[in-house]
């Protein structure tokens, strides 16, 4: 368990590009075309950051960079998708 949580704050930390090659629509389709109900905001942050996403993990959401955009998403659950999108 401590080397996963090792592994994702190592992966955020060198993760710096801030979702600079994507945009709403790469990570609308990245998010709707996955799917599990067990993700909590550290799994989805880190799921994010295996995408080159930088991804900061809050108590019940996950908060990206896109941009320049500020973006929360907060995991579903049994909802279609990974996640819910909010700006």
């Amino acid at each position: 368990m401590n080397a996963i949580i090792t592994a994702c704050i190592i992966m955020i930390s060198l993760n710096t590009a801030s979702a600079q090659g994507g945009d709403i629509s790469d990570l609308k389709k990245l998010i709707s075309a996955n799917e599990d109900t067990h993700m909590d905001s550290k799994d989805l942050a880190f799921f994010l950051a295996t995408h080159n996403y930088n991804a900061e993990p809050k108590d019940s959401y996950v908060e990206i960079n896109l941009n320049g955009e500020i973006c929360r998403l907060i995991p579903n659950g049994e909802k279609s998708g990974l996640c819910d999108l909010v700006f």
